[in-house]
């Protein structure tokens, strides 16, 4: 994956396609349980929050930080044996603390 977004349309963009993801795996782990059961333990969490941050997206409310962003608990305690797009949710939480790539760094 290359650098952090230059758009706040990008940002978006990776905070929909990690929503996507969320609901491919949830799918694939109610699917298969035997290999992939242990993503339904903290999916509804991470679901939540990313729901969270994309509807302040769209409400006007987000903000960029310094702080990790709620999910980061959940994604940094996985491998992507069980969470796959682990590296497109610590790009975002990436982006979060950084802000966007303005191409300055």
């Amino acid at each position: 994956m290359l650098g952090r977004p230059k758009t706040p349309e990008a940002y978006v963009d990776l905070v929909d396609q990690a929503l996507f993801e969320i609901e491919d795996l949830r799918m694939a782990a109610e699917y298969d349980m035997e290999s992939m059961g242990a993503a339904t333990e903290f999916l509804t969490e991470l679901e939540r929050d990313v729901q969270k941050l994309r509807d302040s997206m769209a409400d006007g409310s987000y903000r960029f930080g310094k702080e990790n962003l709620p999910f980061f608990k959940v994604v940094e305690h996985q491998d992507e044996r069980i969470l796959p797009f682990r590296q497109l949710l610590l790009k975002i939480n990436e982006t979060h603390i950084k802000g966007l790539d303005a191409g300055d760094d």
